[in-house]
């Protein structure tokens, strides 16, 4: 299995038309499970400012075979292609998501040379909108504070919350994650202990292995691609 993160500046119109129905594994040959939705930058504000022309999609496959065939063949493949896409491979997770397979390991400590990326997935209990909100608002406001983050981006449409993030590298993301500096992320993991904010969600690391197009007029992931392994999308 692998991932992959679509993010495109299409304008409203053509935003509207994608956050009208994801793509369907029953169509789309080696899909697992998709979302879109539209971004917005993380901050340590309570309410997002959502970018109304920025979609993005978030989708798991049985192989690059799988993706290639989409990236070629598919509608939505072609509303997206003035943007940027990033391919993922899965080095551990927590929690469940359909399309995840339950094989994926699950410790801590992964050994990667060179950037990470984390997928953090929910499907929210409208219940409990206001608790998540204030726990993800101080979580966010310390990640773009925090030493060794390459980018980020929130994605929503709700019940569907996320949020996307690229790394320098596992130490600067474990540091953020787990280390004793960001007390906010490791509140909102108890609090969603405490009572989950989300009827299915999960935390997921990867490593980026192909990076192509551009966002804003880059690629978000070239200069610290080039510098780790020599290779540039």
């Amino acid at each position: 299995m692998i991932a992959s993160v679509h993010l495109s500046d299409v304008g409203l119109r053509s935003a509207l038309g994608v956050l009208r129905r994801a793509p369907r594994p029953a169509s789309t040959p080696g899909l697992r499970h998709a979302n879109v939705a539209l971004t917005a930058p993380l901050s340590g504000s309570v309410l997002p400012s959502p970018a109304f022309g920025r979609v993005g999609l978030v989708a798991f496959w049985d192989d690059d075979d799988a993706l290639d065939r989409f990236l070629s063949d598919h509608p939505m493949a072609a509303t997206l292609a003035g943007g940027w896409h990033v391919r993922l491979d899965p080095l551990r997770a927590s929690g469940s998501w359909s399309g995840l397979p339950s094989d994926v390991p699950t410790k801590h400590d992964v050994e990667l040379d060179g950037p990470a990326a984390v997928l953090t997935l929910g499907r929210l209990r409208l219940t409990q909108t206001v608790r998540f909100f204030r726990a993800s608002a101080k979580a966010e406001g310390a990640v773009v504070e925090a030493e060794g983050l390459i980018w980020a981006t929130g994605l929503a449409r709700p019940p569907f919350v996320s949020t996307f993030s690229l790394w320098q590298t596992t130490e600067a993301l474990s540091t953020y994650a787990y280390g004793h500096r960001e007390p906010a992320h490791a509140g909102a993991i108890a609090a969603h202990r405490l009572e989950p904010f989300h009827h299915e969600s999960a935390f997921i690391r990867f490593r980026p292995y192909d990076s192509k197009g551009t966002l804003g007029g880059r690629n978000p992931l070239a200069e610290t691609w080039m510098s780790a392994s020599g290779r540039a999308g």
